[in-house]
């Protein structure tokens, strides 16, 4: 069983596909997590999004696994665990700007299709359920509105500490958006056999209870 769970930067897919793998006891495979590694990669060695041809020779080199510890995802680049690394606005922006690019995209999707073809899995991303696994046979396309996003985003930072600008959060979603439905390669849309689920005033667990429902 495979289920896609597609959407826009800040919908809380991350969230839900962990919560979704656990109560059915499938594998989560967070592919946002391995673009981010790869940007992680990119912004460690000194690249800007816009050195193609660099990206395009690089990332030949990245070798991005996902380990399971007790259930849960383990994102290794190069060897290292870098879990800890990955979240930040500075990586997710390059990551938006670097999945864009062809070879970096053909070798993570092939580990992603290989992960799916063996086991039962939730996977969740931009393009899961149109490219990764197009046979899938649950699909939902999670968003909520950018001022929702941009107000979960904001708590999350003020959380931790972190000073942060809930209108720069917003504009900045808002120009993530409109890059992710805009690229040439794999841009992000709802799959025309996907549910379409509006998270901006639901709770975690009745996302999650219509994604089970739609499993069973």
């Amino acid at each position: 069983m495979n289920i896609a769970i597609d959407g826009p930067a800040g919908a809380g897919k991350s969230t839900i596909a962990k919560k979704v793998a656990s109560k059915l006891g499938y594998i989560y495979v967070d592919t946002g997590a391995m673009y981010r590694a790869m940007a992680l990669y990119f912004i460690r060695l000194g690249v800007a999004p816009t050195e193609t041809d660099k990206i395009d020779t690089m990332c030949a080199d990245a070798d991005i696994s996902i380990e399971y510890q007790n259930r849960e995802q383990v994102v290794v680049l190069n060897g290292e665990n870098v879990n800890g690394y990955i979240r930040t606005e500075e990586v997710g922006n390059m990551a938006s700007s670097t999945s864009v690019n062809g070879n970096v995209r053909k070798k993570l999707v092939e580990l992603q299709q290989k992960l799916a073809a063996s086991t039962d899995v939730v996977m969740d991303g931009r393009d899961i359920g149109t490219v990764v696994l197009p046979n899938a046979e649950v699909k939902v396309f999670l968003t909520a509105s950018s001022a929702v996003r941009a107000e979960r985003r904001y708590k999350e930072l003020q959380a931790k500490g972190v000073e942060a600008d809930i209108k720069q959060i917003e504009a900045d979603i808002i120009e993530r958006d409109e890059r992710d439905m805009t690229r040439e390669i794999s841009p992000l849309k709802q799959a025309d056999d996907a549910t379409f689920v509006d998270s901006s005033y639901m709770t975690i667990d009745e996302v999650v209870e219509t994604i089970i429902d739609l499993a069973k």
